[in-house]
């Protein structure tokens, strides 16, 4: 959590140091995101595809939304994977680090919100720290977790589609970052009015 002090002298590049400048102020904006990677391991896997959309004010906001793939040729050539979600995506294909420059401008200081989260912020912080960057500084909030709360479970596992089922909200499209964004935060929604959060 301390690592940006640790890190104050260095020499960052412009866009974190604009980042770091934001947690000035709390936000009261949430970041509701999904990603797509290669497998759970910061260090050995990467991330194809992230999304976001903004929730703020109790409401979803869809022009404040962030869609990107990440071109990843040399790591899927290495590993022997297809490049196929790559080749056959119509979004818009960024270098990592440009996309997560992005991604870093889009969320802001924002309140993160994710299924398995962590896991998202872990690649993230990985790919920041190739970049000469530190760790993000957002709040995070769980889907799984704010389930386990209101249902009162010490554990479960749910998948996202069994998540998104058991609160009957339509799963748009898992592949497609933004719209499954967008699917959790009508999830989020639900969970905050249950469980009394503003």
């Amino acid at each position: 959590m301390l690592d940006w002090i640790k890190h104050i002298h260095k020499d960052h590049p412009e866009f974190w140091k604009n980042y770091l400048a934001k947690f000035e102020h709390k936000s009261t904006r949430f970041s509701v995101i999904s990603a797509i990677a290669t497998g759970f391991s910061p260090t050995k896997d990467v991330i194809l595809s992230f999304g976001g959309v903004a929730v703020d004010q109790q409401a979803i906001v869809v022009k404040d939304a962030f869609e990107v793939v990440l071109l990843q040729y040399t790591f899927l050539h290495e590993n022997g994977l297809s490049n196929a979600f790559i080749l056959e995506s119509d979004l818009p294909k960024l270098s990592e680090p440009e996309a997560i420059q992005n991604f870093v401008n889009f969320i802001g200081n924002s309140i993160l919100v994710g299924y398995r989260i962590n896991y998202t912020i872990e690649m993230i912080n990985a790919a920041l720290q190739k970049m000469g960057c530190g760790r993000l500084r957002n709040e995070a909030i769980d889907l799984e977790i704010m389930h386990r709360k209101l249902q009162d479970l010490s554990s479960v596992s749910l998948t996202e589609s069994e998540l998104l089922g058991y609160y009957n909200v339509p799963e748009l499209d898992p592949n497609h970052t933004a719209l499954q964004a967008y699917s959790f935060a009508l999830l989020f929604l639900k969970l905050k009015v249950r469980l009394g959060i503003r």
